[in-house]
C-alpha cells in the first residue's frame, strides 16, 4: 500500500487565532498532527501552508512543507495546488488529515487509504462511526452519513438521517432501536486525478444548502466509499476548551507524544 499525507495548514482561524501553532505539550499542534500521521503507513507525510511561520515551524522539527496560495476556498482546493506542485500521476493517493487533528489515530489513516485502493470506481474515500446519543443525531454540527450495501455514500446531511418516521412521530428527540445512523469522520483519501479536477467542479445546490463540500462529488457522480469504524476517534481542536481538553490529555499521558 503507497500513499501521502498531505496536511493543509491555513493561518487563520475565526475561533483560535493562529491554530496550527498552538503550543501543544511543547509541540505546536500542527507538527504534532504531522507526527502522528506519520506514524501510518505513509511514505511521505508533508503540509501545505500559506504562511511562513507555520513552513518555519515545519522545518525546526524536520517536517516537509509545501507554501500554497493563500486564496484557497476549500481545504481540497490546497490538496489540488500540491497534487499538481508534485506532478503526482492520477493513481496515487492521497489522505487529507485536518492540521487540528494532533491525537488521530494512525490506523485510521491506513484503514482509508486501503479501501481507496481495493475500490478503483472510487473517487474517494472516508469514514464514519455509529451514532449512539440522540444529542448527535440532531446536532446540525455532526454530519450525517447514510450508505448502499457496498458502503458507498448515498448522502451526507447536517439533518437526522436516516429518519425514524414511527419513533419520531410524536415529535421526539430520540434514538430508535437499532437505527442505524453514523456520524461522519472528516478523514478523507483521494485519487489524485480526482483532485486535478476538483478546483473545476462547480459547487452544486446540494452543497450550498448543507454546506458540505463533499456533496460536490456526489452531485458530479463520483463514487465516496465509507470505512466504518467501531468507535469514535478522539476529537480535534475547534475551540479553546478543546484545546483545554487537548492539553490537559497530553499532560496526564505522555505516551502519547508522538517522535
Amino acid at each position: 500500500m503507497s500513499f501521502i499525507v498531505v496536511i493543509p495548514a491555513r493561518a487563520a482561524s475565526t475561533r483560535l487565532p493562529g491554530k496550527p501553532l498552538l503550543d501543544l505539550a511543547g509541540l505546536p499542534m500542527v507538527v504534532r498532527t504531522a507526527r502522528r500521521a506519520a506514524q501510518s503507513g505513509a511514505r511521505r507525510v508533508l503540509i501545505a501552508t500559506d504562511h511562513a511561520d507555520i513552513l518555519q515551524a515545519a522545518a525546526q522539527h524536520h517536517i516537509e512543507a509545501l507554501m500554497t496560495r493563500a486564496d484557497h476556498p476549500t481545504g481540497t482546493d490546497r490538496l489540488a495546488e500540491v497534487v499538481q506542485t508534485l506532478s503526482l500521476p492520477d493513481e496515487a493517493v492521497v489522505v487529507n488529515v485536518q492540521g487540528d487533528e494532533p491525537l488521530i489515530d494512525p490506523r485510521l489513516i491506513d484503514a482509508v487509504a486501503a479501501l481507496l485502493q481495493r475500490h478503483p470506481d472510487a473517487a474517494i474515500t472516508t469514514c464514519a462511526a455509529p451514532i449512539t446519543q440522540a444529542d448527535t443525531l440532531f446536532d446540525p454540527n455532526a454530519v450525517k452519513v447514510v450508505c448502499d450495501h457496498r458502503q458507498r455514500a448515498l448522502y451526507f446531511s447536517r439533518a437526522p438521517i436516516p429518519w425514524a418516521r414511527d419513533a419520531l412521530a410524536d415529535g421526539g428527540r430520540r434514538l430508535a432501536p437499532g437505527l442505524p445512523a453514523r456520524h461522519h469522520i472528516g478523514l478523507y483519501a483521494y485519487r489524485a486525478g480526482f483532485l486535478k479536477s476538483f478546483p473545476q467542479l462547480p459547487p452544486g445546490q446540494l452543497e450550498r444548502t448543507e454546506s458540505l463540500e463533499q456533496l460536490r462529488a456526489l452531485e458530479q457522480g463520483f463514487s465516496i466509499y465509507v470505512h466504518p469504524t467501531p468507535t469514535h476517534p478522539a476529537a480535534g481542536v475547534d475551540t479553546a476548551q478543546d484545546l483545554a481538553r487537548v492539553r490537559a490529555l497530553l499532560d496526564q499521558n505522555p505516551a502519547i507524544d508522538a517522535h
